[in-house]
């Protein structure tokens, strides 16, 4: 079992930046090697991926809509992955969800998911 706590949201001007991290508690990186990715989903609206990284972080996947704007990394040894948001756009706001088992761009193959956190812009 992994467990996922995101943190690090929050309310942003338009053009403001934030650092989205996702904790993992219970099997570690570097013992079960996993993809990682975050998705986000706004209301009424369905959950839609943002980015994903491979398990040693050496290959990444963006959504083409925060491709230049957000980067994905991770740090093994402390288990979390960081989300790092630049020239946010009120369309960014949302809730980001981290999630680990996959680098899929489809939800559905990830085993784990976080609880989420807030991200809103304002204009």
């Amino acid at each position: 079992q992994v467990q996922l706590v995101e943190s690090g949201g929050g309310l942003v001007q338009t053009g403001g930046s934030l650092r989205l991290s996702c904790a993992a508690s219970g099997r570690t990186f570097s013992t079960y090697p996993m993809g990682l990715g975050w998705f986000r989903q706004a209301p009424g609206k369905e959950r839609e991926f943002v980015a994903s990284i491979t398990w040693n972080g050496g290959s990444t996947n963006y959504a083409d809509s925060v491709k230049g704007r957000f980067a994905i990394s991770r740090d093994n040894a402390k288990n979390t992955v960081f989300l790092q948001m630049n020239s946010l756009k009120p369309g960014d706001t949302a809730r980001y969800y981290c999630a680990a088992g996959s680098t899929s761009t489809w939800s559905v193959r990830y085993n784990y998911w976080g609880q989420g956190t807030q991200v809103s812009v304002s204009s």
